[in-house]
């Protein structure tokens, strides 16, 4: 497999040029968001000091890029630059913009052909969410090629693939996984006998593990790490199991079934104190699982939250997300008892998408027609403090041909959204 760097003359397609206050240096805290659901995969970012309602017309729009193809990847923000997967003229790639100005810095392209198996109804492009670590990007294809890229300038490490190096398969709508970087490790989720999951080294790509008695096809959500019984473990949902991987040596510590699992099995698992909360959309439903060591035992299961693709947020003890019961609400369930704290049905503009938190607000990004929500994170009720919606939409996408699939992220007092090609930063300061 071959990456191919480029380096953009002065960017691509900027829609809006920054303010000079946006532009002039700030003296606040920078945060990273490094990876898929952010440093400690709780999809919560740091920020502080953020709107806490929104004008009629939402925040302010900072910049628009109109280049990132077809794609559902969402964004990781690190020293000031974007990283995103795209598809554009069939050529899968890599994404580095400057993140805040949407200046395109840099392309590395995939030689996997994306078009091929894995175009479907809902359009081809990537799905998942590269991972920075160290000055170094790792970025997983729809065709299983995970790559180890320069942060600055795209510039191959390494790469391997998951199908010819590993056994593995790719599903129905392509490997979606993000890669999960814990210490020296990068792990991803190949799938198949010869072992569902492998760490690598993540200077070098060599493998260091693969968990050769957990056989499970690959599904779409994230390896999750995690500190139980004193030990360090990596914890995996596939179609039919909830499992727990040694983090030293790959070996399977548990095991935990979900029968409900059916067509795709994509949020990824959230894990906090003992206990792993899991939800799967195609009327499967949410589980809690308490997890000791090598022992598991369920706390609850129900029908309550039926999470699709949009993914769920662990916040005090309650948990947000959009269910696709009653054709779709948002919703907040108690972490420990699975019982619905309430449940709203917000029109056609917000019955399902996506979900991210900061500074106690939700941000919610309907799937159909991208508005955007600003909503309290309460569990006492419902409660919207603004609303907006996207000034334009993609012309990659119609109703036949996929939905606003990308996750929403704030950092440094941005949020980034993304519509296929499309991606709008906002103002979001208080």
């Amino acid at each position: 497999m071959k990456i191919l760097p480029s380096l953009a003359i002065g960017g691509l397609i900027v829609a809006n040029l920054l303010s000079s206050k946006a532009h002039a240096s700030e003296n606040a805290t920078q945060f990273d968001w490094p990876a898929w659901r952010g440093p400690d995969q709780n999809n919560i970012s740091p920020d502080t000091g953020l709107l806490k309602s929104w004008p009629k017309n939402g925040p302010e729009l900072l910049w628009t890029y109109e280049n990132a193809g077809s794609g559902y990847s969402s964004t990781a923000i690190v020293d000031g630059k974007l990283y995103t997967l795209g598809s554009r003229d069939r050529r899968e790639l890599v994404i580095c913009l400057d993140a805040n100005t949407g200046e395109e810095l840099w392309t590395a392209e995939f030689e996997t052909d994306p078009e091929e198996g894995y175009r479907t109804q809902w359009g081809a492009g990537p799905r998942s969410t590269p991972t920075v670590s160290d000055g170094h990007v790792y970025a997983l294809g729809v065709a299983g090629d995970i790559v180890c890229l320069t942060s600055d300038k795209g510039k191959r490490i390494w790469s391997k693939n998951l199908v010819k190096n590993f056994g593995g398969a790719v599903s129905k709508w392509g490997y979606s996984e993000s890669p999960t970087v814990d210490g020296d490790k990068v792990l991803v989720t190949p799938g198949g006998s010869k072992g569902a999951i492998v760490a690598l080294n993540k200077k070098t790509g060599a493998k260091l593990w693969q968990s050769k008695k957990l056989k499970d096809a690959a599904e779409y959500s994230a390896v999750v790490v995690a500190d139980n019984a004193g030990h360090r473990q990596y914890i995996q949902l596939f179609m039919n199991t909830l499992a727990g991987v040694d983090a030293a040596t790959g070996n399977l510590l548990w095991k935990s079934d979900w029968p409900q699992g059916r067509t795709a099995v994509i949020p990824t698992p959230i894990y906090r104190d003992g206990h792993v909360f899991m939800t799967s959309g195609y009327r499967a439903g949410s589980k809690l699982v308490k997890v000791d060591g090598k022992k598991t035992e369920v706390v609850w299961e129900n029908q309550e939250m039926i999470n699709h693709h949009g993914g769920v947020v662990l916040i005090g003890d309650h948990v947000y997300g959009f269910s696709d019961q009653k054709k779709g609400n948002l919703m907040c369930l108690e972490f420990m008892t699975g019982k619905v704290a309430w449940m709203e049905r917000v029109e056609r503009e917000l019955h399902k998408g996506a979900v991210h938190a900061a500074d106690g607000m939700l941000y919610c990004l309907n799937e159909n027609e991208g508005w955007v929500y600003l909503v309290e994170a309460n569990p006492l009720g419902f409660r919207e403090k603004g609303k907006f919606q996207l000034p334009k939409e993609t012309t990659l996408r119609d109703e036949n041909n996929g939905k606003v699939w990308s996750h929403p992220v704030v950092i440094n007092g941005k949020l980034y959204l993304r519509d296929q090609d499309l991606i709008f930063c906002y103002n979001v300061k208080g």
